[in-house]
């Protein structure tokens, strides 16, 4: 949908729409309610006070087409919905959020970004090996991830010591661990519209070193090096055998690469453009199935907070299954009788 369809849509004309996307423009009862039926979302999203949004990847005021602003509305929405779930569960006493790991060293760059990865890997204890699974980690470091059944990518959010995340589940494996880690280093980098990094830099430069930070954290440069078989080996064969490992995408195993010196620029874009199939990552693995955020929507910890609350009779056997964001369904729990519990 175009800026034109959607100002179209809502009786509008498309510079009045605009003005009212980057805030230059009031919009009124009638206007508002046109804009949540024509883009799919609650309209309190509009009127709520909302905790400060860290990522976003689709901003609204910067595009020429609206499908992607749709998109990271919708997602944003789901964020919100996901931090009153999260907000429920602690006032229950049962879900002890852990508080964020946030980083003090001023990161300006790519380098830095890439230090500080290393830093939260020193602090879960994993200084090189793989990540077995991103949502624990993420867990272990303040921000609750849910994955979502939305287009889009990823959003994150802090409210005061809670943080959370949303990623899209519609995308490949290693591009969903990349996203729920690039989520995790706007937090531990901290607030990009206040930092030295925010004030001082592009939008497009300020992901640059958020992807950084995200692929030194899932593939540590160190582990390429020592890992490295010389320079007169099949440089294909051994990254494959590297990225199905420590499950990364092929883009980022070969970028990793080529940012710790081990390929020179020639050879980075031959492999940019073989990417392996399927088979060829899974024949690395020894089949071996890898399931990180394929079948699991939300953290352990939320999970087992949740299931205490249906125990404790604190929630209805619905919003167990509500909470629990499509992991389980009613058939999955015990019938009980649940007519005396508040919804």
């Amino acid at each position: 949908m175009s800026q034109t369809v959607l100002a179209r849509e809502v009786g509008l004309d498309r510079t009045m729409l605009v003005k009212i996307e980057t805030g230059a423009r009031r919009v009124d009862a009638l206007e508002l309610a046109r804009l949540s039926t024509t883009l799919g979302v609650p309209m309190e999203q509009f009127l709520e006070d909302r905790p400060l949004v860290l990522s976003r990847r689709a901003q609204l005021a910067e595009e020429a087409q609206t499908d992607a602003a749709q998109d990271a509305y919708r997602l944003e929405a789901k964020l919100l919905q996901w931090r009153e779930d999260v907000c429920q569960l602690v006032e229950t006493g049962l879900l002890h959020p852990a508080r964020p790991m946030l980083y003090k060293s001023p990161v300006k760059n790519q380098e830095a970004a890439r230090a500080a990865a290393r830093w939260l890997r020193s602090k879960i204890g994993n200084p090189l090996g793989p990540i077995d699974t991103v949502m624990a980690v993420c867990e272990q470091a303040g921000q609750l991830v849910l994955i979502a059944d939305l287009p889009g990518e990823g959003a994150s959010l802090v409210d005061g010591d809670l943080a959370v995340a949303v990623v899209s589940r519609m995308s490949d494996p290693g591009r969903r661990r990349a996203t729920a880690a690039h989520e995790l280093g706007h937090l531990v980098l901290g607030d990009e519209y206040s930092t030295d990094l925010g004030v001082a830099t592009s939008r497009e430069d300020r992901e640059k070193v958020i992807d950084a930070f995200a692929s030194e954290l899932l593939l540590p440069g160190e582990v390429l090096v020592q890992r490295f078989p010389g320079e007169d080996t099949d440089h294909r064969t051994w990254l494959i055998g590297v990225a199905a490992r420590y499950r990364t995408s092929w883009s980022m195993a070969v970028r990793q690469a080529e940012s710790a010196g081990l390929l020179d620029v020639p050879t980075a874009r031959r492999l940019r453009a073989a990417n392996p199939t399927r088979a060829e990552f899974m024949e690395a693995l020894g089949w071996t199935p890898q399931m990180d955020l394929e079948s699991v929507t939300v953290p352990p910890g939320y999970a087992h907070a949740v299931m205490r609350a249906w125990s404790n009779d604190l929630i209805t056997s619905e919003r167990a299954v509500e909470l629990m964001h499509g992991q389980i369904t009613m058939d999955d729990l015990p019938a009980r009788d649940d007519s005396g519990l508040a919804p």
